[in-house]
């Protein structure tokens, strides 16, 4: 295995407006993607949150430390060439949305899912125009083929950094639902993480902590926050 690393090679990163948006320089020299296409953010505000991410490391480059260089790259470089392919793969969330499939017991969870997720399936009747409908228990029951339809042609209208960042906000927390209410600021996007996990909030508070999970949630948590920077950076 190769230990090589990209090592810090400029002096300052800086932001420059073109036609089709703001590109990232370092020293003048554009910054590219993986795949070779030069980083073009749609907005400004995306452009120097990236420009950030460059000044800030040191000698030696940290991928890890640079989610909106990481975000910009996947937009670019795979949702923009297969744009139907992943729209269509998460409108299909809105057939198995996890809002919509509920406990048989014990009554207390199952009160507590009504309470919190029945008024996000009625919001998502509301704003975007599509009911789905809660089942119980685990096994497959499809929603109206209308409903599915309303959700996959506003999901195919976002833009290609808009679904990078959609992908992760439906991906992590499990639901096509709760992926339009972060995009569409329908509550605090940290309320919508929370409630993606109700199931183990519950959980914990019957069993106590499992440390390790806690762990890998927390750091799904702040993928899930980054999303919505992301989405939101590629709207201003």
């Amino acid at each position: 295995m190769s230990d090589w690393k990209v090592k810090r090679f400029w002096t300052s990163a800086q932001v420059e407006k073109l036609d089709d948006g703001f590109a990232v320089n370092l020293d003048g020299r554009p910054v590219k993607t993986p795949a070779k296409a030069r980083l073009v953010a749609p907005t400004e505000t995306m452009a120097r949150e990236i420009a950030q991410e460059w000044d800030a490391q040191e000698e030696v480059v940290n991928p890890a430390t640079m989610p909106f260089t990481r975000s910009a790259n996947a937009a670019i470089d795979k949702v923009s060439v297969q744009h139907a392919e992943v729209a269509g793969m998460l409108a299909a969330y809105g057939d198995s949305d996890l809002l919509c499939y509920r406990a048989d017991g014990p009554q207390s969870l199952v009160d507590r899912q009504a309470e919190l997720w029945d008024p996000l399936l009625d919001w998502a009747e509301r704003d975007l125009g599509a009911r789905l409908h809660p089942v119980v228990g685990v096994m497959h029951a499809p929603q109206n083929d209308a409903a599915l339809k309303t959700l996959s042609d506003q999901t195919h209208a976002f833009t290609a950094f808009e679904l990078a960042a959609f992908h992760d906000l439906v991906g992590l927390s499990g639901s096509l639902i709760l992926g339009f209410a972060a995009a569409r600021d329908h509550m605090p996007v940290l309320d919508l993480w929370t409630l993606s996990r109700l199931d183990e909030l519950w959980q914990q508070e019957q069993w106590g902590v499992d440390e390790e999970a806690e762990e890998t949630a927390k750091v799904k948590e702040a993928e899930f926050l980054h999303a919505k920077r992301f989405f939101d950076a590629s709207q201003v």
